[in-house]
């Protein structure tokens, strides 16, 4: 019989986890969401699905405060209560929300939600892993520092997602004839759009440097407009 490694265990409580929080946070999206009725939203999101030939993108409206976007594990795109106030209050455009639906829409098709299910499963096991070597030199603290570097390795992963969510939705937003505009614009003023809700912490690990994010869609702009106008 296989005797299962503390490392195996880690994967597998690492799969269970996963599994688990995706179940509760669908069962909480069913719960909390409603479809998107904006009219001028609905207009831009049927834009876009065009654009990729999908008949339309259903969006839903995730009945909560923070300002943030969801691609769900199934699939769904949802954007928050909070966002949609924003919008509604003036303080986004509905072009700079329609980047935030190509690029939770960007997750889904490149199948990030998938590859968060193994990366999940990689930082227990670097977890587990490390601690047991460490341990041997610094009994007690290992665990602090496998801790530290799975928590670093995590948000390195997620920022990579968040790129290539980034370069996806540039480039539809593009061909639906809407432009890369608003998403830089809506960087420029992400971080006072979030303000001082509770998970900007998480936020700021997870993802890219809001200047950073800006600077690869420029280098997408350029690197377009030297092929669309070959010498």
């Amino acid at each position: 019989m296989l005797k299962l490694t503390p490392i195996l265990l880690a994967v597998l409580y690492g799969l269970g986890m996963y599994v688990f929080s995706a179940w509760r946070l669908k069962s909480d999206l069913n719960q909390k969401s409603k479809p998107l009725q904006d009219p001028i939203l609905l207009t831009l999101t049927q834009r876009l699905a065009e654009s990729v030939d999908l008949p339309q993108i259903k969006v839903h409206v995730y009945d909560i405060e923070p300002v943030n976007g969801l691609a769900a594990p199934d699939g769904r795109i949802f954007i928050t209560r909070g966002f949609l106030q924003k919008y509604r209050q003036g303080q986004v455009s509905a072009d700079e929300l329609a980047g935030v639906i190509a690029h939770e829409l960007g997750h889904v098709a490149l199948g990030h939600a998938k590859r968060r299910l193994v990366h999940f499963s990689l930082q227990n096991a670097m977890r587990v892993g490390v601690a047991m070597i460490l341990n041997r030199f610094l009994p007690g603290i290992g665990i602090y520092v496998a801790n530290a570097l799975a928590s670093i390795f995590a948000a390195g992963l997620s920022r990579n997602d968040e790129y290539e969510a980034d370069a996806y939705a540039a480039a539809l937003m593009t061909k639906a004839g809407i432009g890369t505009n608003p998403q830089k614009s809506l960087f420029a003023k992400l971080d006072h759009v979030i303000g001082a809700q509770a998970p900007q912490v998480a936020w700021l690990m997870s993802h890219p440097k809001t200047e950073d994010r800006i600077k690869a869609i420029e280098v997408l702009e350029k690197k377009w407009g030297t092929l669309a106008h070959p010498k």
